[in-house]
């Protein structure tokens, strides 16, 4: 009779577990190779359709930035489909000539564009936030102009570039010009981002909405838009005091007599009274007037607390009491009368050399004549009248 040989149970359990391992090294492999190639033939190359699902995302947009660099931050907010879609996208806009550069600022986009609305939307300066370009001599407030266009102040700026209707809708983060002149008017100048050499003269300001006038500068300033009204405040006037002492402000200052404050306080009145190619000779005459305790007598300073503004200005408004009249108020204003630009501040702080007490622009073509004689500035002023530049009756 033949014998047989008995399998152990352990053999048995043994060999079920490979058996067991192999099946799902199996499943394993080819859950794997459906995901590659889902990742490769479906969200690899996927591209949404239309301008997105209506939930709005804000894409930041650095100097330098380019579309692939922007990529891992668009597939984390699910604006595009793939990083494929977008640089394709991008590929067919530069071959066809319609490429443009980007921009630094905040764009609004939303989430599952496809890649050429999306392309489109960084592209479109109507969906770029939090970016200012503040021309020279702004205030901060907006001003009425006589028989002119109302200037935007810098703080209107601010809160026009922190959301746009139509297109930020859903964000609850939009900056009012009130909340701005509240936080800068509770605020320690301190966490306002103000240096140390501007500290007492903005304290002494008390509780006005303006006290900062002056320390944010001209020019393009980024800021993020969903921050709060003193974040964006702190982080322009920060980075505009790094501009302004990049001029040499705090060094020079006191080669021309005057503290770094007073500076930007002299440059914001050459901004506002000087005419292009003059800056250094008005500041001449600024430092001038001041070293012999004669009054400034600039209409600028008497139009900067009145609410309609010309370049003449009259007899009551000059004889206003105000922080800031030189008319009525030896020296210099109390603070800046607006943001003076870089050309302005190295006027004040390398001014021209002359005697000059007095100047007048006599003509449209902005021709501008300096003088020390009293008597030669009123015959240069009678000619300023007779070429319209002046009104007789102010």
């Amino acid at each position: 009779m033949p014998s047989t040989t008995s399998i152990s149970p352990r053999y048995r359990r043994r060999r079920q577990w490979y058996i067991a391992v192999g099946a799902a090294l199996v499943i394993l492999l080819v859950f794997v190779v459906a995901y590659v190639y889902w990742q490769r033939e479906v969200v690899g190359t996927r591209d949404y359709d239309g301008d997105g699902n209506g939930k709005v995302v804000l894409v930041r947009v650095e100097d330098g930035d380019t579309v692939s660099g922007l990529v891992p931050q668009l597939l984390d907010d699910n604006v595009v489909g793939s990083r494929s879609a977008i640089i394709s996208a991008a590929d067919r806009a530069e071959q066809a000539g319609e490429f443009r550069d980007l921009q630094a600022g905040y764009y609004a986009l939303q989430e599952k564009m496809s890649a050429d609305s999306a392309l489109d939307a960084l592209t479109d300066d109507e969906r770029r936030l939090g970016v200012i370009d503040v021309p020279n001599g702004s205030t901060l407030d907006d001003t009425a102009v006589v028989g002119g266009d109302p200037r935007t102040g810098i703080l209107s700026m601010i809160a026009q570039n922190s959301c746009r209707e139509g297109l930020t809708d859903g964000l609850e983060n939009c900056v009012t010009v009130d909340q701005l002149h509240e936080v800068i008017a509770r605020t320690a100048p301190a966490d306002l981002g103000v240096p140390d050499w501007a500290t007492s003269e903005v304290d002494a300001r008390g509780d006005d909405g303006r006290r900062i006038e002056g320390l944010i500068s001209p020019g393009i300033h980024v800021f993020d838009p969903t921050a709060e009204p003193l974040e964006i405040v702190r982080e322009l006037v920060t980075s505009s005091v790094t501009e302004y002492e990049g001029t040499g402000l705090v060094e020079m200052a006191s080669t021309v007599g005057l503290t770094p404050y007073q500076v930007l306080t002299a440059a914001s009145l050459v901004e506002r009274e000087a005419p292009a190619g003059d800056f250094d000779k008005v500041a001449r005459v600024i430092l001038n007037r001041l070293n012999e305790d004669q009054m400034l007598q600039f209409d600028s300073t008497v139009n900067y607390d009145v609410d309609e503004q010309e370049v003449a200005t009259t007899d009551e408004d000059r004889g206003r009491q105000t922080p800031w009249n030189t008319y009525a108020k030896k020296g210099l204003p109390d603070t800046p009368i607006a943001s003076p630009g870089v050309e302005a501040m190295q006027a004040v702080e390398r001014p021209a050399e002359g005697d000059w007490l007095y100047f007048v622009t006599v003509d449209q073509e902005g021709t501008t004549v300096f003088n020390r004689d009293f008597q030669a500035h009123e015959d240069a002023i009678e000619e300023s009248r007779a070429n319209g530049v002046l009104d007789s009756a102010r």
